[in-house]
């Protein structure tokens, strides 16, 4: 890790895109201030661990769902098969053809 001294109004720069800005030191704290490309995403620390489990978790996909899922594709057995409980619905009727 590359530590640093800066006082405030001091920058520093990270590559030609990213400019890390010294804006206030009071107490234990630092302001910083940020300009950088839109693309570029910055997040605190701990919104950053916050954004990845919830990224980890969305993305655990359990045999159940995937089950679910394949009734859905198109070929798949289970995708011909009859709803629970629609066994004695009456049948659409068709559509004559001209």
């Amino acid at each position: 890790m590359l530590t640093l001294t800066r006082s405030v109004g001091e920058t520093i720069r990270i590559g030609d895109d990213i400019e890390v800005h010294v804006v206030e030191v009071r107490g234990g704290t630092v302001r910083l201030g940020f300009k950088a490309p839109r693309e570029v995403t910055i997040h605190r620390e701990e919104v950053y661990r916050q954004i990845a489990e919830a990224n980890l978790l969305a993305a655990q996909v359990t045999a159940d769902t995937l089950g679910a899922l394949a009734a859905f594709a198109p070929g798949s057995p289970d995708a011909a098969a009859v709803p629970a409980g629609a066994e004695d619905a009456p049948a659409p009727a068709e559509t004559p053809t001209a």
